[in-house]
């Protein structure tokens, strides 16, 4: 049976409904990690850290694509909420636009300060041409990788979350399929090439799905441009450009801290560290794009005891899943490391270690990620940018800066947990300050 977002959700219910988003997130993390597997394992250490060095400039162009779909998404479905359909089409249609102009142009800019910004960053000699040589190739698919972004959070205000899982499913196996075919031939060049034309193939199947008559709530239409519109999803979305581009500003810190306190081994062990992380928080991210837009649509239908169910419910499965996580995680740690670095059983040490330390962040990151994204549902775009601005910049900096000088390698591990901490008392604060003006608690 077809769920919407209309009906009442059960712990069952919000679970399904939530799961095509926690599997696409899943899929979209595996293809990323598969890259590193093979570039590691296939073409070496410095490949490896001359990847790691660059991604976190490259994720910051996708910035763009989390602005849009999460600003808009709150948007759309509180439009849905109200009744008026054929303007949450409209809205959906422009800021698809927006996101094929704006990356086009993103895309240019990126690429022409890509090698100044990685010696800026601290790369040199090998480590700084395969950093330039990976970022070249996967650039120009940039437009891609924003649109890829921004229609994961539409599909599910449409209620075709399984068409954004069978979307990034297509991307993922796309992408590991090149990897085996291209890495061990061509290195690194082929690991480039693998995600680009994954990231396109990503962005062709959901325009050409809303392009043509379909059953959902959206379809791309003729519009006016609405900048009132275009603000709001500017404001409501701000939480989700600011994470993710204080992601990409710590991830540079964290390279520069990592060469200072590691040499190379530091970047590669950060590396792996980063793609387990990224699958074990598509889980929290997959379920809180999931459960926004239910709090959009009841916000704007003003269903109150469906809000304070949807907030109860949501932060039990929060509970039960960082607990979860972070035991596992701190369980596979030297596992999961060994897969990646077994030829360096140096590497393999410190990889195991901080991947152990930095399991504690697994038990908090849940709870925040949620009141961001809750927040952005509400179109309450200051208080989601406040939680996100200092869960993924100020704390974690500070942490990152100051804990080195006191537990040395290990206070770069522990820096992120740490921060996690401290963001838990600010958003605990917005929950109990506006709770009684959204009406969920």
């Amino acid at each position: 049976m077809k769920i919407q977002l209309s009906d009442h959700f059960t712990y069952s219910k919000l679970i399904r409904f939530s799961m095509p988003s926690i599997i696409m997130m899943i899929f979209t993390s595996i293809y990323g990690v598969v890259d590193g597997l093979f570039v590691s394992n296939y073409a070496g250490k410095i490949p490896f850290a001359g990847l790691n060095l660059i991604w976190p400039y490259i994720m910051a162009l996708g910035s763009l694509g989390f602005l849009i779909g999460t600003g808009g998404t709150a948007l759309i479905s509180k439009t849905l909420g109200m009744g008026d359909r054929k303007k949450a089409n409209e809205i959906f249609s422009m800021l698809t636009v927006v996101c094929i102009v704006g990356g086009m142009m993103l895309s240019v800019v990126f690429i022409a300060f890509l090698r100044p910004v990685a010696q800026w960053m601290g790369a040199e000699g090998e480590i700084l041409e395969n950093s330039v040589l990976y970022g070249m190739i996967v650039l120009p698919a940039g437009i891609a990788y924003i649109i890829q972004f921004a229609f994961q959070s539409f599909c599910v205000t449409a209620e075709k979350g399984k068409l954004s899982l069978i979307m990034t499913v297509a991307c993922g196996v796309c992408n590991m399929l090149l990897d085996w075919l291209l890495v061990p031939k061509f290195g690194l060049k082929g690991a480039a090439a693998a995600t680009a034309l994954a990231q396109i193939l990503g962005a062709v199947i959901p325009l050409v799905y809303f392009l043509r008559p379909n059953s959902s709530l959206l379809r791309l239409v003729k519009f006016r441009m609405d900048f009132g519109a275009l603000w709001r999803t500017v404001t409501n979305g701000s939480s989700e450009l600011v994470s993710n581009l204080s992601h990409s500003i710590v991830g540079i810190v964290f390279n520069w801290q990592l060469l200072k306190y590691a040499g190379e081994n530091g970047i590669a062990a950060f590396g792996v560290i980063m793609y387990v992380n990224l699958v074990f928080m598509a889980i929290y991210i997959g379920l809180v794009i999931g459960v926004a837009p239910l709090f959009g649509f009841n916000h704007g239908a003003d269903n109150r005891p469906e809000l304070k169910s949807l907030f109860r419910k949501s932060l039990v499965i929060l509970g039960v899943t960082a607990a979860a996580m972070a035991g596992l995680a701190a369980a596979l740690a030297r596992p999961l490391a060994w897969i990646f670095v077994s030829y360096d059983e140096a590497l393999l040490e410190m990889t195991a270690r901080g991947m152990a330390i930095y399991s504690l962040t697994f038990l908090l990151c849940g709870f925040n990620l949620f009141g961001s994204n809750m927040f952005t549902a509400f179109n309450n775009g200051p208080v989601s940018a406040l939680i996100s601005f200092v869960r993924t910049l100020l704390f974690q900096l500070a942490a990152m800066l100051l804990l080195p000088l006191v537990l040395d390698l290990d206070g770069i591990w522990l820096s992120v947990a740490a921060a996690e901490c401290l963001t838990l008392l600010v958003t605990t604060s917005c929950f109990v300050i506006f709770r009684k003006k959204y009406h969920y608690a």
